[in-house]
């Protein structure tokens, strides 16, 4: 069985062929390409090294985890921090190489969602927000509230993810046609 990842639930939940052309067939998407993901990375590992207490405070974080590889049954991920927070919950922050636009993508809303998931079942503490960190627009922190329905939401792309896989399944496309015109599966996929 595939360990998944929120790469994977992000791209499940943008268009579900992605899965399938990748996971099915086999065939790649060549990632590492992009210059955003590449620095992206690098930035997120220099973040690492770098102790943002003042960040935590005005969180009212009383402990972190940093770069936390958590997993279950379905989804792994590296957290860049689980807080603790001082009302009993937990919370994790992510860094993000990105300029802050007054939105905050579902991209990185579902990343969140994800670790929320993955935070409550290995600690056994509750995840009602996670943060945000845009390294682009001087480390601006942005709390995201998350709700069970989100934790839901990312559990069933999760179950339907591997239904695709295991079943060789072909999902129906995305609706937003939109979507469809920078796919690095375009020119395979039937409509």
């Amino acid at each position: 069985m595939l360990s998944l990842t929120p790469s994977h639930i992000i791209q499940y939940l943008y268009c579900p062929r992605f899965t399938f052309f990748e996971y099915v067939l086999g065939i790649p998407q060549y990632e590492e390409k992009h210059f955003k993901v590449m620095k992206g990375r690098e930035i997120h590992d220099q973040k690492l090294e770098q102790n943002k207490n003042y960040l935590r405070k005005r969180i009212g974080a009383t402990d972190k985890f940093l770069d936390q590889y958590l997993t279950n049954d379905l989804i792994r991920g590296i957290v860049d921090e689980v807080l603790v927070l001082e009302d009993g919950t937990m919370a994790p922050l992510d860094y993000k190489f990105a300029i802050y636009e007054d939105k905050i993508y579902d991209t990185y809303r579902t990343q969140l969602y994800c670790y929320a998931w993955l935070i409550e079942e290995t600690f056994g503490k509750k995840v009602e927000k996670g943060f945000l960190v845009y390294t682009r627009s001087q480390h601006k922190l942005v709390e995201v509230k998350i709700e069970e329905s989100n934790k839901a939401d990312v559990k069933n792309a999760a179950a339907e993810i591997q239904r695709i896989i295991e079943e060789n399944f072909y999902p129906k496309a995305t609706k937003f046609k939109s979507r469809c015109v920078n796919c690095t599966y375009r020119n395979i996929c039937t409509k």
